[in-house]
């Protein structure tokens, strides 16, 4: 009696085509892994049309980071806020990146390596002006016993012998000669390392749309205009302000007279702020200060008749001839200094930032 052929299969040494039996498909891993990418940038791609939301590196991270599940208290934090029915917009985007605590120990190891980067330069600058010295000793040294040995040689009976010594003594001398010059185009060229490093550490603490300091630069002011406040016993206070209809600007004008109205708007807060005011770009439409000295009823003072001055200006687009209205903002103030924790006063500001904008715009409140 013949066997079915699926049990023949059944009997087939390892490695044998299985007869009768159709195996199925062997997904790889890597074909999984694209599968998941794709699915991945596909969410993503739709959550930022959804939102109408910015296509920025920031944005994309911490939105990555929540529908990826890679940094649960992000994904719980978006859950949380559709579960509310709250809008996901830029400025909550914003806050949420504000508030990272991981975001701040990245800046602050980067500017730790950064550091260790510029010392390990100094010290091999150092060190190739030190080697350069000393073979630049060693070569007069060596150049004068060449010649002492050149005046033995030709007087002696060992002048062959000599001889060999003086063609290695010149060898060693057009060798050390040589790694001088290396040396020294090595000076030069970690000499511009350097100077292009503190080059790049300034440009990385200015926002390039407004020449203003950016959020980066902020957050290492924070901390150290904290901690000499506190220190001083005196007031520090802080404030964020946020352009009022920014989006409908940017509908009416476009993305370029949405800038130039950033511009404009950065220029008066760095003329009317005074020198014991810090003013950065934050992100997007939205500024920050540092009122050193001020408790925060005179920071709301001094920033009100920013506000008001600010309010008085009429600007006009240069490319269409049309006008801009008026532009506004609002913002929301609050004491660094009244407790211990700076990052406290960084939501009680923001806290009193929706609320100005909730109660009509064009105005500062207290937090």
């Amino acid at each position: 009696m013949r066997l079915p052929s699926v049990f023949k299969a059944r009997s087939a040494l390892p490695g044998e085509l299985l007869e009768g039996v159709e195996a199925p498909p062997v997904e790889s891993p890597r074909s999984r892994v694209r599968e998941a990418r794709d699915d991945l940038l596909e969410r993503i791609t739709a959550f930022v049309m959804r939102h109408d939301l910015a296509v920025t590196a920031q944005n994309m991270a911490t939105i990555c980071g929540a529908l990826s599940g890679s940094h649960p208290q992000l994904a719980e934090a978006f859950v949380a806020r559709e579960i509310a029915g709250d809008p996901i917009d830029q400025r909550w985007l914003d806050t949420l990146a504000r508030f990272d605590p991981d975001g701040h120990s990245r800046i602050a190891e980067i500017e730790a390596l950064m550091d260790k980067l510029e010392y390990a330069l100094m010290r091999f600058a150092q060190t190739t002006r030190s080697a350069q010295s000393e073979t630049s000793d060693h070569r007069g040294a060596l150049g004068v016993h060449i010649d002492d040995l050149t005046e033995i040689a030709s007087a002696g009976d060992q002048a062959g012998d000599l001889a060999a010594v003086l063609d290695l003594s010149r060898a060693m001398l057009a060798r050390i000669e040589q790694v001088e010059s290396i040396m020294s185009r090595s000076q030069h060229e970690t000499e511009q390392l350097r100077e292009s490093l503190a080059k790049a550490r300034m440009e990385a603490d200015v926002d390039h749309l407004t020449r203003l300091p950016n959020r980066r630069a902020f957050e290492r002011r924070l901390v150290s205009a904290a901690l000499e406040a506190r220190a001083k016993g005196e007031p520090l206070s802080l404030a964020f302000c946020d352009v009022d209809h920014f989006k409908m600007i940017n509908d009416r004008h476009g993305h370029d007279g949405g800038d130039r109205v950033l511009c404009a708007l950065a220029a008066t807060l760095n003329e009317y702020g005074g020198d014991s005011c810090f003013v950065a770009r934050h992100g997007g439409e939205e500024f920050v200060f540092l009122f050193y000295g001020l408790d925060k009823e005179a920071a709301r003072s001094r920033l009100d008749g920013i506000r008001r001055a600010q309010a008085a200006r009429r600007l006009v687009n240069r490319d269409t001839g049309k006008g801009f209205g008026q532009i506004t903002f609002s913002a929301g103030v609050a004491e660094i200094t009244e407790d211990s924790d700076t990052r406290s006063a960084l939501a009680r500001a923001d806290a009193a930032l929706y609320r100005a904008k909730n109660e009509g715009r064009n105005r500062v409140e207290l937090g």
